[in-house]
């Protein structure tokens, strides 16, 4: 019996297949790093009985990066990244042991079908699962085939099946054409990232943004906003004038006409021909016309056309969309959400979609009525060769979706069940009437088939009064005409959904990468989203903007990433030569880098303009370990300490308070030490501005504070406040929060993880000793005789935290999940208070099952 194993992209898509394709008889079991489950059950393969594994893994794998000390900002010239500098592949996620799991689960299997994602980016983890478990499956005999791959659109057991019984192969150019924009991207966005954000936060206190990025398709999306902003700003608006008239066919009712000269811009010429009609008593019926005309169901759905729907009438981001929409994929409700096609295939099984939905109550009858009268064929579209437009699969209720996923499905399946309809058809009646020698017009609409718009009513012809029945030469008489001033109006900023026609219509990334780009330039502070969801740019965009104009604008403009997004295409379909398009466009972006950093003066002087610098920005906190003045807090984004005397900058910890530590100073260099906290509620530590940014110890790292310093001596240390290892993570140090008392907590130097003990304690201090069972740091701890806890009314103990009996309901564990290490797999004894590094090598002992969460701690040291 063979042995085949299936890999999907995600757990729940796993499951999902594996459940189609097994009937449901099959068994399941959790893998090995906690995330996927494997799923098994026996079946054919080919004509063979075989053992079926299916899997999944977690989105991509590996991630490209540059090698270690090409990742050090300080240690690197820019411009090296992009051709001296090695990549390399690593794991995207380290901590799901992906490769491992992958390997165990593959190792003596003899076949493997992939059922990744059917687009660029799912070929490209194809072969990156495959880089991981052809090494240890069964070696192929002779010429037998062995990788298969599955092209499906939606999760449903007809396509699964037919997938399954119609097995290609991976394709190799789709991967490389993602591996080649992965490269150029990394080395064309790091390069230009780390030289601006360096040389404008070593300048400016006011940015307000941690960093200033650049990106071959990011910053052509964020010059579509800017260049809107510009318009609106050199907008100069013009008076001018319009004529209207109004008739009145009866007694009662009167009619607007529209001046076929629609307006002027002279108040003297307006004037005259308001003088000229004034001199007319009747309106003139010179023409009367009847038209039927046809408004177009819509085309099928794509991705671009749901995101700028979702944006525009739905009021949802790009992101959120996406990330709606995959869901509703991986549940089953909808097909394959990433899509550039408009065009159904012959073979699509309209009919059987439009089943699903012929009980829901907001459409039943519309669906009915379709499926006995006969659909219409949807309209052609453009074929993509990707996958079928976006359609509903299987019919939902708003219970089972809820908020947001059912407004999305809702209006999928609107679409769809509108690409099935008729088209809308309604009479347009257009008079014309001559009032001396002017013209007017007036124009009526009178919906003769509904069609489409029954179940899109937000497409519906608008209702307008009725127009009189009249014949050429009728005479009605003029009610008033009056001479209207108006101005012209700036346009408005860039809707989302405008941003991504314009992406779309000039090749700037792709129906899957859009969303990221717009959600990008909103992170880093460069446009923000404003009411209907506009985007309106910042000092910082704009400025940005405004400089790569000055100094080149092609690095602005869509021209160049659209070509090199051709040459990507081209590579995807196997017309172009994958090495020879990465060194050809690298070679074309470190031109351009060049010559950009030799140009910086031009955006900087526009930046001069908009911030402020260093110096006169923050407010003074710390003194300097070197000059001893004051240096400022700057607390715009990326918070930093600037010494103007020293010219010095510190970074600090992002995402918290920064206050001064009891200007107390640090042993080493002379800093004043200051405290940063992420709350009440969570964790503090000092830290010392200089050891923070340049490590004193070959073992520690740059952005480490005092509850990473390894300095034997300090009262703020590691050394000196470290209690014992973490619950929770694997090199974490529980160490002492010297400042929260009266409610004492000792937190984790490595995760999130805090314990919370000895409330009310008047002096919590680490002791020197250890503990005999766990190694960790004995306790002293002071309550004052009116709060004490301790039994016999003692006011001091000395003991474990994890160990002793005494303080058995005095500790609280936060953040952490009560796992206890045996169920992990761990092994060997748990160190204490930190001064070694990992764990112990030998043996451990076997502890009692914990009675009291006090237990269940102690438990994780012994």
């Amino acid at each position: 019996m063979r042995t085949v194993l299936m890999v999907a992209e995600k757990p729940s898509l796993a499951q999902s297949i594996a459940k189609i394709l097994s009937r449901g008889n099959m068994s399941s079991r959790k893998g090995l790093n906690g995330a996927c489950s494997v799923h098994e059950y026996t079946g054919s393969f080919i004509g063979q009985s075989a053992h079926f594994k299916m899997t999944s893994v977690c989105g991509h794998v590996m991630t490209l990066d540059f090698i270690g000390k090409y990742n050090s900002w300080d240690k690197v010239d820019p411009a090296e990244l992009f051709s001296k500098a090695p990549t390399e592949k690593k794991e995207a996620n380290p901590k799901l042991t992906m490769v491992k799991f992958l390997q165990v689960e593959a190792r003596g299997c003899d076949c493997i079908v992939l059922w990744l994602d059917c687009d660029k980016e799912g070929e490209n983890i194809c072969f990156e699962v495959l880089d991981a478990v052809l090494p240890v499956m069964s070696k192929p005999r002779g010429t037998e085939r062995t990788i298969y791959r599955a092209k499906f659109s939606s999760i449903t057991d007809t396509d699964i099946c037919n997938a399954m019984n119609h097995l290609g192969e991976p394709n190799r150019n789709e991967a490389l054409s993602v591996d080649a924009r992965q490269e150029l991207d990394l080395r064309i966005g790091c390069a230009f990232t780390r030289f601006q954000t360096k040389y404008f936060q070593g300048k400016y206190g006011n940015l307000d943004s941690s960093l200033i990025s650049f990106g071959p398709c990011q910053t052509p999306t964020l010059g579509f906003c800017v260049e809107r902003h510009d318009k609106i700003q050199s907008f100069k608006p013009e008076t001018y004038w319009v004529l209207q008239a109004k008739v009145n066919p009866e007694k009662e009712s009167s009619l607007t006409l529209d001046w076929d000269r629609v307006r002027v811009f002279d108040r003297e010429v307006a004037q005259m021909f308001l003088n000229i009609t004034k001199m007319a008593k009747e309106a003139k019926v010179e023409s009367v016309s009847k038209k039927e005309k046809v408004k177009q169901r819509p085309l099928a759905l794509n991705t671009v056309e749901m995101l700028r729907v979702a944006s525009a009438a739905l009021g949802m981001g790009p992101q959120h969309a996406m990330q709606i929409a995959e869901r509703l994929y991986t549940q089953g409700y909808i097909s394959y959400p990433r899509t550039e096609t408009t065009h159904y295939p012959e073979n699509f099984d309209l009919k059987g979609c439009l089943r699903q939905q012929a009980n829901n109550p907001y459409w039943a009858e519309t669906v009915k009525a379709l499926l006995s009268e006969g659909i219409n064929r949807p309209r052609k579209g453009h074929d993509a060769g990707d996958h079928p437009p976006i359609t509903p699969m299987r019919a939902a209720t708003e219970a089972e979706l809820g908020g947001d996923g059912w407004r999305l499905y809702e209006y999928i399946t609107r679409h769809f069940i509108a690409t099935v309809s008729a088209d809308c058809k309604y009479l347009q009646t257009t008079i014309s009437f001559s009032i001396g020698p002017e013209r007017f017009t007036c124009v009526g609409k009178v919906v003769t088939s509904p069609g489409f718009t029954e179940i899109m009513p937000w497409h519906s012809i608008p209702l307008e009064e009725s127009l009189p029945h009249c014949e050429k030469g009728d005479l009605f008489p003029i009610g008033e005409i009056k001479l209207l001033e108006k101005q012209t109006s700036p346009p408005d900023y860039l809707t989302e959904a405008e941003l991504i026609t314009l992406m779309e219509k000039h090749g700037i990334g792709t129906d899957a990468s859009i969303p990221v780009h717009i959600n990008n330039i909103c992170q880093r502070n460069y446009v923000t989203v404003e009411s209907g969801r506009r985007l309106k740019p910042t000092n910082l965009g704009i400025v940005l903007v405004h400089g790569y104009y000055k100094i080149d604008a092609e690095l602005v403009l869509p021209t160049i990433r659209s070509a090199v997004e051709k040459q990507l295409n081209l590579i995807a379909l196997g017309k172009a030569n994958y090495h020879q398009v990465l060194e050809h466009t690298l070679d074309i972006f470190k031109r351009k880098f060049h010559y950009f950093v030799d140009s910086i003066a031009g955006m900087d002087e526009l930046m001069e303009v908009s911030f402020s610098p260093l110096a006169a920005t923050g407010k003074p906190l710390s003194r300097c370990g070197k000059c001893h003045r004051f240096m400022k807090y700057i607390q715009a984004k990326p918070s930093r300490l600037h010494c103007s005397h020293c010219d010095d900058t510190y970074s600090l910890p992002q995402n918290g308070t920064i206050k001064l530590y009891k200007e107390l100073r640090c042993p080493l260099d002379d800093f004043e030490l200051v405290l940063w906290s992420s709350g009440s509620r969570g964790k503090s530590y000092p830290l010392c501005p200089y050891c923070y940014n340049h490590p004193p110890f070959r073992d520690m790292k740059k952005g480490m504070g005092c509850n990473e310093c390894t300095h034997p001596t300090c009262q703020h240390s590691l050394s000196m406040l470290g209690i014992g290892q973490c619950v929770e993570c694997e090199n974490g140090v529980l160490v002492l929060d010297s400042t929260s008392g009266p409610k004492w907590k000792m937190a984790c130097n490595k995760c999130n993880v805090i314990v919370h003990f000895f409330e009310n304690a008047h002096k919590v201090r680490v002791s020197p000793e250890t503990c005999d069972l766990c190694e960790a740091a004995l306790v002293d701890v002071d309550f004052n005789k009116a709060k004490s806890p301790l039994p016999g009314d003692e006011t001091q103990h000395s003991g474990c935290v994890f160990c002793d009996p005494v303080f058995q309901d005095l500790v609280e564990l936060k953040h952490a999940a009560m796992r206890h290490p045996m169920h992990r797999g761990g092994q060997g004894k748990r160190q204490g208070r930190g001064r070694g590094k990992g764990r112990r090598p030998g043996g451990r002992l076997n502890p009692k099952k914990p009675k009291d969460k006090m237990a269940a701690l102690a438990a994780y040291f012994v």
